[in-house]
C-alpha cells in the first residue's frame, strides 16, 4: 500500500508569518492536530501541533494574536512521499517519534499529510491481513515506539523523506 492511497490530500497548512490565533483557528475549523508551515514556494519548513500551540500560550505570557506560528513550529520535520510504502512512513514515524508526516514531492512542496489515524483505518487484523497488508501488530509497534518515554534533548525533528 502506498501513503498516496491512504493520506489526507489538500490539508491545511500556514506560514511563520501566520499568528496563533489564526493556526487555531485553521485546526478548529479543519479538524486536525497538526499544520505544515509552507514558505512561499509551498515547501514545508516546519510543523505546528495543537500541543505546540497551548504549550507556548500556557508558558510565554503573551497573547496569541501576539506571537507566530514561526516562534513556536518545529523547523525539523520527518516527512514522507506519495509514492513511499506505508511501512516505510511507519518506520519514519517510529524513528522521529511522530503520529503525522507532511507528505512532500522531490522539492519539497506539501502534497499531504498521513496521520495514525489515517493507517490505523486502512490497517486489518491477522485473520483479514494479506501477505502485502498493513497489519494491528504493526500499526501497534510503531505507537509503541511513538509513545516511549524520550530523553528530554529528544525533542527535534528533522525534514527526512524516506
Amino acid at each position: 500500500m502506498k501513503v498516496r492511497d491512504i493520506m489526507t490530500k489538500a490539508p491545511a497548512s500556514c506560514g511563520m508569518e501566520t499568528n496563533l490565533c489564526a493556526a487555531t483557528e485553521l485546526l478548529w475549523n479543519r479538524d486536525c492536530g497538526i499544520l505544515a508551515v509552507v514558505n512561499n514556494e509551498q515547501r514545508v519548513v516546519g510543523v505546528v501541533t495543537d500541543r505546540d500551540i497551548c504549550i507556548a500560550v500556557g508558558t510565554r505570557n503573551r497573547l496569541p494574536s501576539e506571537m507566530t506560528v514561526g516562534e513556536v513550529a518545529s523547523g525539523n520535520v520527518f516527512a514522507c512521499r506519495t509514492d513511499d510504502d506505508v511501512h516505510t512512513a511507519l518506520a519514519t514515524m517510529a524513528q522521529g517519534r511522530v503520529r503525522r508526516l507532511p507528505v512532500i514531492d522531490a522539492d519539497g512542496k506539501l502534497e499531504g499529510l498521513l496521520s495514525m489515524d489515517d493507517i490505523i483505518q486502512h490497517s486489518a487484523s491477522g485473520k483479514e491481513a494479506r501477505p502485502d497488508s498493513l497489519t494491528y501488530h504493526e500499526v501497534v509497534a510503531t505507537l509503541k515506539s511513538i509513545f516511549q518515554a524520550a530523553p528530554a534533548e529528544v525533542r527535534g525533528r528533522k525534514i527526512a523523506a524516506a
